[in-house]
């Protein structure tokens, strides 16, 4: 968990999504949550892996995401822990995202969940899936570069 003196610190990562899919375009989203939802997010309690975003009326919904409950929190007063949470983006963004959403094959993942001056927001990624021969192709590139990195380094 990266910490840093502009109060910006990385609750999650979804590194999964990089691998999955390739990333297209990004965005930068607030969340509607629940008091004890933003305790759990604090706290770092939280799965991106399995999470995806939807378009449904004009809005962008989280969904899939796992945000523990609170331990400290009354159960009458705690948050289920896959519910479905409003994204909040600028209603021009969501207006774009609705075009570029309905073009085949492309579909919104989150990447991170972090804390920004004390508020809870997301990355979320405009994403292509990646076929079993894109995946390859990427693991060999990225093995090629460290292999090149490893003799430069070694040539010192």
């Amino acid at each position: 968990m990266a910490d840093s003196s502009d109060g910006y610190k990385i609750v999650s990562d979804n590194r999964q999504a990089r691998h999955e899919y390739e990333i297209l375009e990004t965005y930068e989203a607030g969340l509607e949550l629940m008091g004890s939802e933003v305790k759990s997010i604090r706290q770092g309690k939280v799965n991106l892996r399995d999470g995806y975003a939807l378009i449904k009326d004009g809005e962008l919904w989280l969904h899939n995401v796992h945000i523990s409950p609170h331990t400290m929190t009354n159960k009458a007063y705690n948050h289920e822990a896959k519910r479905t949470r409003k994204l909040l983006l600028h209603r021009d963004e969501i207006r774009k995202l609705i075009g570029k959403v309905e073009q085949k094959g492309l579909t919104l993942v989150p990447l991170k969940l972090y804390l920004q001056r004390g508020w809870v927001k997301a990355t979320i990624a405009l994403a292509k899936g990646k076929k079993l021969h894109d995946k390859r192709e990427s693991l060999k590139r990225k093995q090629e570069s460290r292999e090149t990195a490893r003799a430069l380094s070694g040539r010192d």
